[in-house]
């Protein structure tokens, strides 16, 4: 078996397609001179192959025009729905604008609300703090004088207790002392003055 790197020396030894490119004999014409046959390629000669390179070509042209008008209206289509697509991710995407700028206002609302609400809440502690302090002041003061009050009655009942007791102890000394040195002789003398001064 030869090695397929290797040249062929014969033209036996060619495959069939070169063998007859290279097969150019002379023949003899009526008129005795010599022409050149013409080269053949699997028994069909160049004009031929011309022909059905041009059918060929005219084939995939007409082919072409019917493939280039679906892919054609392919591509219409899909950039018809890419554009759709945008139209409506730029639809989207303006409706959620919309609801951010909504929502930061409402955010925004919201934080004043929350402000004021803190404002007001501040300003109410402040005044129950204020009126809680007024009303101890004011109650340690009616305590303080309802003490004073009690303070004072009881030094009053003391006094009163005291001046009581400092009477009947007088006139208990005094009744004792009368008894001790008053006699019969001075009562009678004292009645007569009592008498006399009416």
């Amino acid at each position: 078996m030869a090695n397929s790197n290797t040249i062929p020396e014969t033209t036996e030894q060619l495959p069939e397609v070169f063998a007859t490119q290279e097969a150019m004999i002379e023949v003899s014409d009526e008129h005795g001179g010599a022409t050149h046959a013409e080269p053949e390629l699997l028994g069909l000669v160049p004009f031929q192959w011309v022909s059905i390179a041009m059918a060929v070509l005219l084939l995939i042209a007409f082919a072409g025009l019917k493939v280039h008008k679906s892919i054609a209206g392919g591509l219409d289509a899909k950039i018809k729905s890419i554009r759709d697509n945008l139209d409506e991710a730029k639809q989207l995407r303006a409706e959620a604008e919309a609801l951010r700028e909504e929502y930061a206002a409402k955010i925004a609302g919201a934080e004043k609300d929350a402000e004021a609400m803190l404002d007001n809440a501040r300003r109410e502690a402040e005044g129950i703090i204020a009126k809680a302090e007024e009303d101890t002041a004011a109650m340690v003061a009616r305590r303080e004088r309802m003490a004073q009050d009690k303070i004072a009655a009881a030094e009053r009942q003391a006094l009163a207790d005291l001046r009581a007791k400092a009477a009947d102890a007088s006139t208990a000394a005094s009744a004792q002392l009368i008894r001790d040195k008053h006699d019969a002789s001075a009562d009678k003398a004292l009645a007569d003055n009592v008498i006399a001064g009416l």
